[in-house]
């Protein structure tokens, strides 16, 4: 089973890992917080013990003597049972008093020992026990006696670490609470900044398959420069079915005809029983048949061209190598006909960008449109400056008035019924996708037509 992308759980992938960091990181200094609070306290309660303790050291009998009451120590006591130890050293560093023999501070700290009433913390390892200790040194208030004395003071870690916890939990609540929040209110704005997507796909699935017409649907605007392209596919594809559409209503107009005569030409054949009548009738048929292939063909040539999604890729060619190739095509027929066919071809080559099968098309339009109307001379001509393709003849020709006319499909100049009236609509388009000019004026001597197709000038594609 294939697991489809989704946009909503990549948004909320992409938005969520950074909010789970950001957490984690509140986390990691809501414990550092919880730590520093609970290490605060307790040191007051530190600071408060060892001053309480020097306001009971005397001096008696020339040395330190103390009486120590129980409260001086039991401010340190909470419910997590804490061990409790004190010392009280001379100046020389000789014990005097206390439950425990406790070390000194280190020696960035000694170096403060003359700091009168001075006040320092260390965490310290004493016979496998994690302590925090307080050291005060001061001396004796007596006028007659100024004795300095070190008082110690540690105790275990646990209150400390109950006091820790117990804020970590407290900002625990606070920190999940606000993730809830966060969380919800991410989903919320996810789930409204898609929503205009959501209506589009709905707009998109509800419609008809067979409309067309452009979305009118208010959108933020990211998503309306998605409908307008949305807009602008859908009047392609209403280009692309006015062009098929208009094809096949001038394919059923133009083959009735022909098609109709074809079945009654066989149908009348099919009455009769004298074999010159069926030869009559079956030349009749096959000059009806190649009418109507090159009506079709010239259809299918001119809907191509007429498509607006039509963007062949041209290539580099050379003009006179083509109406030379051309002209050795069609000279055997047009020789039957008493039509003179020739070619006046630069000596260098002329060089453009284009398709040569649609090029070829044209000429062969020009030249069948001239032998048709009566031409009896007919010359395809190819010059360089700037690169033209010209056909010219010595018939009727056209005139001026009427000219644009004769580039609209199915208009004939004449009444002739082997005509279609899709030759040099087919040209034009041929002229257009090249980029190229189209232009029609009167033969040598005002006599004949004479078109031409203009290239732009440079070096080709």
């Amino acid at each position: 089973m294939i697991r489809r992308d989704s946009l909503y759980r990549r948004l909320l992938s992409w938005l969520m890992l950074p909010m789970v960091a950001l957490g984690g990181l509140m986390l990691f200094q809501a414990w550092l917080d919880a730590r520093q609070t609970a290490d605060r306290a307790f040191d007051r309660l530190l600071e408060a013990s060892t001053l309480a303790i020097a306001e009971q050291v005397q001096w008696q009998d020339g040395r330190l003597w103390l009486d120590l009451p129980p409260a001086a120590l039991e401010m340190l006591a909470t419910d997590a049972e804490e061990r409790v130890f004190y010392a009280i050293y001379d100046d020389r560093g000789h014990f005097v008093t206390g439950n425990a023999d406790l070390p000194g501070v280190d020696a960035p700290v000694a170096e403060n020992r003359d700091t009168t009433d001075a006040l320092f913390y260390q965490d310290i390892r004493w016979h496998d026990l994690a302590l925090r200790l307080g050291v005060r040194r001061t001396h004796i208030e007596d006028w007659r006696q100024r004795e300095r004395f070190e008082i110690r003071v540690a105790h275990t870690r646990e209150g400390r670490q109950q006091l820790a916890e117990q804020l970590l939990r407290g900002n625990l609540m606070y920190i999940f609470g606000m993730a809830l929040l966060a969380a919800i209110t991410l989903f919320i704005a996810i789930r409204s900044a898609l929503a205009p997507l959501t209506r589009l796909r709905r707009a998109i699935r509800a419609r008809d398959p067979r409309t067309l017409s452009p979305l009118e649907l208010p959108l933020p605007r990211e998503l309306a420069e998605l409908r307008e392209t949305l807009n602008e596919l859908l009047a392609r594809m209403r280009r692309v079915r006015a062009n098929q559409e208009r094809f096949i209503g001038d394919a059923s107009h133009q083959l009735r005809t022909p098609l109709a005569g074809l079945s009654a030409r066989a149908e009348l054949a099919l009455r009769q029983d004298d074999p010159a009548q069926w030869h009559q009738a079956l030349s009749a048929m096959h000059e009806t048949s190649a009418r109507t292939s090159r009506l079709a063909m010239q259809l299918l040539s001119l809907t191509r061209l007429d498509n607006p999604e039509y963007q062949p890729e041209l290539a580099t060619l050379d003009l006179g190598d083509l109406a030379r190739r051309l002209v050795k095509r069609y000279w055997s027929d047009c020789h039957r006909q008493a039509i003179d066919l020739g070619a006046e071809l630069p000596a260098t080559q002329v060089m453009v960008s284009g398709l040569d099968w649609q090029l070829e098309e044209a000429v062969t339009n020009l030249v069948d449109n001239s032998r048709r109307y009566g031409a009896t001379r007919i010359t395809v001509r190819v010059s360089a400056a700037p690169p033209q393709l010209e056909v010219e003849d010595d018939g009727p020709g056209i005139p001026a008035t009427k000219q644009l006319l004769m580039l609209r499909p199915f208009h004939r100049h004449s009444e002739d019924p082997d005509g279609s009236g899709l030759g040099l609509t087919i040209v034009d388009g041929i002229a257009r996708s090249h980029g190229a000019r189209l232009g029609l004026a009167d033969g040598k001597a005002g006599q004949g037509l004479r078109v031409t197709l203009t290239f732009p000038e440079g070096d080709p594609a």
